[in-house]
């Protein structure tokens, strides 16, 4: 099965038992590291953090649920857990919540010149993306984002 479909699977069979426990789906991965396989579920609290009570729950409910549909042929390791400080940014709601936070934003195609942009995310809405890098706002068009994720500054 094709990494894509098994995430999206994985993602239809995970939102339930995430959401059931009060707690959002983040991302999904399923990557090979050498001879082996991790399927990585990332979720978080919408207010906020996540601890190792909520992961090992979630992980327990979604290894008995993957055991009983076995969408993936091959073996693998599930591990759940946090997004952590820099987090994806997958779908409008994650981008809205992020505003006044500083994002990394990668687009398909460039802008101006530029695929890359990091700043203060100003505003979001259906259309695009505002991001603030100093004295310049870019307008990023939403379909044109390849990939968004908070950015940690200490």
């Amino acid at each position: 099965m094709a990494r894509k479909r098994v995430t999206a699977v994985v993602e239809e069979l995970a939102r339930p038992i995430v959401e059931g426990e009060g707690l959002e789906l983040v991302d999904v991965e399923y990557v090979k590291e050498g001879a082996n396989w991790f399927l990585r579920v990332f979720i978080d609290r919408p207010e906020g953090g996540v601890d190792i009570d909520d992961c090992s729950r979630v992980s327990e409910r979604l290894s008995d649920r993957l055991d009983e549909v076995d969408p993936i042929p091959n073996s693998y390791f599930l591990e759940v857990s946090s997004p952590g400080v820099e987090r994806p940014l997958k779908n409008i709601d994650a981008l809205r919540r992020a505003v006044g936070q500083t994002v990394s934003v990668t687009t398909y195609e460039p802008i101006d010149g530029r695929r890359a942009f990091q700043g203060v995310l100003t505003g979001v809405d259906e259309d695009e993306l505002l991001v603030k890098d100093g004295d310049i706002t870019w307008n990023i068009p939403y379909r044109a984002v390849a990939s968004a994720r908070t950015v940690f500054l200490p």
